[in-house]
């Protein structure tokens, strides 16, 4: 697929996907790995955090419950959501591939760039957003 980049295409991530999950997300409300995915809930998006140290607890966050690995959630997914430091995304990647089915779309939040890892989602044909802010975009552009 492609690097996702233009407005447009975002608007379009933004309106046609419903369910995403939160590599990095983060128990404490003042992170951006928690509000931002928490911002996504309340505008109607289904949210499934994933954090092997939050799911160990067997927390629930917006509805549902906390994932280790991608590996165990049940439903379709429509977006991997990143928050890791770039040189950590691609620890995820085989985790992002064994998905079925494979996401939609792979989004590096604010600050997060891996542009091998981007080069093999889109092999697979996985659209990827890099560096940007899911929050701003969607309060900007809806």
């Amino acid at each position: 697929m492609t690097l996702i980049e233009q407005t447009p295409d975002i608007v379009n991530v933004l309106t046609s996907n419903n369910v995403i999950a939160v590599i990095g997300f983060h128990r404490d409300s003042m992170k951006p790995a928690h509000y931002v995915p928490e911002y996504m809930h309340r505008q109607g998006y289904t949210v499934i955090p994933v954090n092997p140290a939050v799911a160990g607890r067997g927390e629930s966050f917006f509805g549902s419950k906390a994932v280790s690995t991608l590996a165990e959630i049940t439903t379709p997914v429509d977006v991997v959501e990143v928050f890791r430091r770039s040189d950590r995304v691609h620890e995820h990647l085989d985790d992002i591939l064994s998905m079925n089915p494979l996401p939609r779309v792979v989004w590096l939040q604010l600050g997060i760039r891996d542009d091998e890892v981007a080069r093999q989602l889109t092999e697979r044909g996985i659209d990827v957003v890099q560096d940007r802010c899911m929050l701003a975009d969607h309060r900007a552009l809806l």
